[in-house]
């Protein structure tokens, strides 16, 4: 009896002793399970811990949508003839005649290249200043003829647009070649002049594509521009065009196989594939029942989360996953993790008392190596 109230005496003394080691901190990655559920609003923390489940995947299943206003998908295309201020042309001009006013020998005479200036104006020798700006090339041709006939007896006169500076966009970013391009017949439509800048240079998936108009801004997937036509849109002159990756990113810490912050690599990422693309679970650390995503939840989505309509502004939540129950990885799967959200694994709750073990029997064979030195010091 004595030696089994003797075991049980050291068995409570090792116990205490492990509780001791542990209240002192010992080193670990993060919270437990049971610490972020005492930290919930029912016990009178600061957010709320939530189970995620089939309803709390779909309440919170939220995509960022991308696309372009009615201003921009209304936008007709703008005829590639039509002259406009800083386009340049160019101006020939025959004449009936040896020595003519702008020709001779029967060689062509007239402008090689002549800017339309700000005000959309020209000048011709011998027909003064003519608007150009709105005219089309044919348009302009008949008033110059028109002008120099007075002149010289029934002028033959060629006008063709060069490309100018008078309608541009310009395109930065991840394309092949950055710069200012003009609006042409073939690049009038945002996928034409993309092809025009040597294409995009970013993984299609994640790349996305900006276009500035004045005071308007929207932005597309890149993908979407070929699966949805209508973001195809006309392009007008002084629009800026953005090419870049998609900046959105999650952080990931705890026990898993890389603690970093991680930028998004398609349009829509689950907390399964998340997880995956950190490496996985630690299995020697992890718990898989303590997968959580936390986040700062809007006002919105949270009211539907938590069935409550008293809540305002965005609230604090711990979405928990527990990968072991049957329906555990189908609910990861679903649950999509957005920007600047955290995924945190707990450690398993062995591993502190491995870790306490651990450290109190270190302890215990330092201080008896210690002692066997002294006493062979003093012997």
């Amino acid at each position: 009896m004595k030696i089994l109230d003797t075991r049980m005496a050291r068995g409570m003394a090792l116990l205490a002793l492990v509780a001791t080691v542990s209240a002192c901190g010992l080193p670990r990655s993060g919270p437990t399970k049971r610490e972020i559920f005492a930290g919930s609003v029912e016990k009178k923390g600061d957010a709320h811990v939530v189970a995620v489940n089939d309803y709390i995947t779909r309440a919170t299943s939220v995509v960022p949508a991308l696309g372009f206003s009615k201003a921009f998908l209304k936008a007709g295309s703008i005829g590639s003839d039509t002259i406009r201020p800083g386009d340049k042309l160019s101006i020939q001009v025959w004449e009936n005649v040896d020595n003519g006013i702008l020709s001779s020998g029967g060689v062509p005479g007239g402008l090689q290249e002549v800017q339309v200036d700000s005000q959309g104006m020209i000048f011709i020798p011998y027909a003064g200043r003519i608007r150009a700006a709105g005219n089309t090339p044919e348009a302009l041709r008949r008033i110059i003829t028109e002008k120099l006939n007075a002149q010289t007896p029934d002028p033959q006169v060629v006008v063709n647009r060069i490309a100018g500076d008078g309608a541009t966009v310009s395109i930065v970013g991840g394309v092949g070649g950055q710069g200012v391009y003009p609006i042409e017949r073939p690049t009038r439509t945002l996928s034409a002049m993309l092809a025009r800048a040597g294409g995009v240079m970013i993984e299609p998936e994640v790349a996305q594509i900006t276009v500035i108009r004045g005071g308007r801004k929207g932005t597309i997937w890149f993908q979407d521009l070929f699966t949805h036509p209508e973001f195809d849109i006309a392009l007008r002159g002084g629009d800026r065009i953005l090419v870049q990756e998609d900046r959105r990113s999650f952080t990931a810490l705890g026990a898993t196989g890389a603690q970093n912050r991680i930028p998004f690599r398609t349009q829509t990422l689950s907390a399964l594939e998340a997880i995956a693309q950190v490496g996985g679970l630690r299995s020697n650390v992890a718990d898989p029942t303590g997968v959580f995503v936390i986040r700062d939840e809007p006002e919105e989505i949270a009211r539907e989360v938590l069935g409550r309509n008293d809540l305002k502004g965005p609230q604090r939540i711990a979405y928990v996953l527990d990968l072991t129950k049957p329906t555990g990885m189908f609910l990861a799967r679903d649950f999509m993790i957005r920007d600047n959200d955290t995924v945190y694994v707990t450690e398993a709750p062995y591993v502190q008392w491995n870790k306490a073990i651990s450290a109190l029997t270190g302890s215990l064979t330092s201080a008896t190596t210690l002692g066997n030195a002294a006493s062979d010091i003093t012997n």
